[in-house]
């Protein structure tokens, strides 16, 4: 992320920490996504099309904001996992502030939130707390600050007329936004603050990068991860009880058959798509199919005792 600065250097008014974490309904938002910095700790790869858990960085922050009414990329055009609309600053590689202004002005919104490129695990229940946050207080923005207490500009949601009102500000005194840091805009706008380590974890480095990587594959993130890889990549926009669908593949598998297992979570999904249903019809086939294993399971333990002469009731008459 470009431009970090300290807690103490943003904020003109005194600064306030945002305690609320229940989201609160909003207003529609509209999102602006610089991608086109120059990645020199990274040796100029092309960060925004780094893959972190299959991934570009890109689409990683697109799914995030998926919520958006509009979304803007600064950045040279590429393939990404949603249609996007596309900015650039003049000239190319004029700054943060620079590329802000550019996709500010393809936005209508009353807030927005402006987001780097680098971000592998933002979430929209990250975007929801920082509109929440906005919302809750008469601040020009809300943002995040990371494991050490550091501002994250990019990383924020804003008052789109507090943003337009300092850029225009800027542009006099400077006759232009060229070469600006990100800190001269901040510095002008009452910032809340809601801390979150996790999702503002940045990627500057390589070894940022190495880290992200192995952070997701964590015990206690590896299934959601993958699930959200999967869905972006098949282009499913559905929230379905994972739970449920974990314990009808065990049931499958115990009263079945283990291949039974990936082979029924498949038909159940199958089923709820020619349905045209949502994750009630997920779920509603996944308890069908549940119950059916679990007949399985009985008569399989019914049909086994009886063949080990065990008086099961279809055992033959001895006598």
């Amino acid at each position: 992320m470009t431009d970090k600065a300290t807690a103490d250097e943003t904020g003109a008014g005194p600064p306030a920490t945002a305690a609320a974490t229940t989201p609160v309904p909003y207003d529609p938002y509209d999102a602006v996504v610089l991608a086109g910095g120059a990645a020199r700790r990274l040796g100029g790869a092309d960060k925004p099309g780094v893959r972190v858990g299959g991934r570009a960085l890109l689409d990683r922050v697109l799914a995030a904001c998926a919520g958006a009414r509009t979304t803007v990329v600064v950045a040279a055009p590429r393939p990404t996992v949603r249609p996007v609309r596309w900015a650039r600053e003049e000239p190319p590689g004029a700054g943060p502030v620079a590329a802000l202004a550019a996709g500010l002005r393809h936005t209508t919104a009353e807030h927005a939130v402006v987001l780097s490129a680098d971000l592998p695990f933002l979430r929209p229940a990250t975007l929801r707390r920082l509109l929440a946050a906005l919302h809750g207080t008469g601040a020009d923005g809300a943002l995040l600050t990371d494991a050490d207490g550091r501002d994250q500009p990019l990383v924020a949601a804003y008052r789109t007329a507090a943003l337009r009102r300092e850029l225009a500000a800027l542009a006099a005194a400077h006759d232009g936004l060229t070469g600006l840091p990100l800190r001269r805009l901040t510095g002008a706008l009452r910032l809340t603050r809601v801390p979150d380590p996790h999702a503002s974890f940045d990627c500057d480095t390589w070894d940022d990068i190495v880290n992200a990587r192995a952070r997701i594959r964590e015990h206690g993130h590896v299934l959601d991860e993958w699930i959200s890889a999967v869905k972006d990549e098949l282009g499913i926009d559905l929230d379905v009880d994972m739970n449920v669908l974990l314990d009808l593949a065990r049931d499958a598998a115990h009263g079945v058959a283990r291949p039974a297992a990936p082979l029924t979570t498949f038909l159940v999904g199958y089923a709820a798509a020619r349905g045209e249903g949502g994750p009630e019809a997920v779920a509603e086939a996944a308890r069908k199919a549940a119950a059916l294993a679990l007949r399985w399971e009985e008569e399989a333990r019914e049909t086994g005792g009886a063949g080990e002469g065990n008086g099961g009731p279809s055992a033959p008459d001895a006598g």
